[in-house]
């Protein structure tokens, strides 16, 4: 079924929007898991989700790590064992708390979460390079507008010296909690 033109100002523009996104993110569904195949073997999204939480963010603890991927500490804790049998993570006593531990990436979980992040940034590239000079512009326009009213900060430069993979909102009183 073709795609009807709805002008603009009408009242159907919020659904023709609604539609368009949605229709995006199954695109960008598909790309993330494209991104994540080569290593789906041993890491499923959720886990993902957290490899990039402890890339972001260092060494955390474990109810921390739960409530920014807003899971159960118990199904934090079952993630956690099971990247720390793939090497991806590791856990450590907190110096400042003995009581406490932490959890971090070890070298090959923070391989793991740069390749990924750049075969996804590699495919949506691609993509985005497709379009003309005047769709792009439009695209960014757009797309910045949704991510600010949705509360989404900007994703991080190709060369931004602290990458923030997924770009996720983290809650500033979570984000000192570490």
């Amino acid at each position: 079924m073709p795609e009807r033109e709805i002008p603009a100002g009408t009242m159907d523009d919020v659904d023709a929007v609604t539609r368009a996104v949605l229709t995006a993110s199954r695109l960008l569904v598909a790309v993330s898991a494209r991104s994540l195949a080569e290593v789906e073997e041993r890491v499923t999204l959720p886990q993902f989700r957290m490899l990039v939480v402890l890339s972001t963010r260092g060494a955390t603890k474990l109810v921390s790590l739960a409530e920014l991927l807003q899971v159960a500490p118990s199904t934090a804790m079952r993630m956690v064992d099971r990247l720390i049998a793939a090497g991806l993570a590791d856990r450590q006593t907190n110096p400042d708390n003995r009581r406490e531990t932490l959890l971090q990436l070890t070298e090959e979980g923070r391989r793991t979460v740069e390749d990924v992040t750049a075969r996804r940034r590699a495919e949506i590239a691609e993509i985005v390079s497709r379009l003309g000079p005047t769709q792009r512009l439009a695209l960014i326009e757009a797309l910045n507008a949704f991510n600010k009213a949705g509360g989404e900060p900007p994703a991080p430069a190709l060369d931004d010296p602290e990458p923030h993979p997924l770009g996720w909102v983290v809650d500033s009183a979570l984000a000192h909690d570490a």
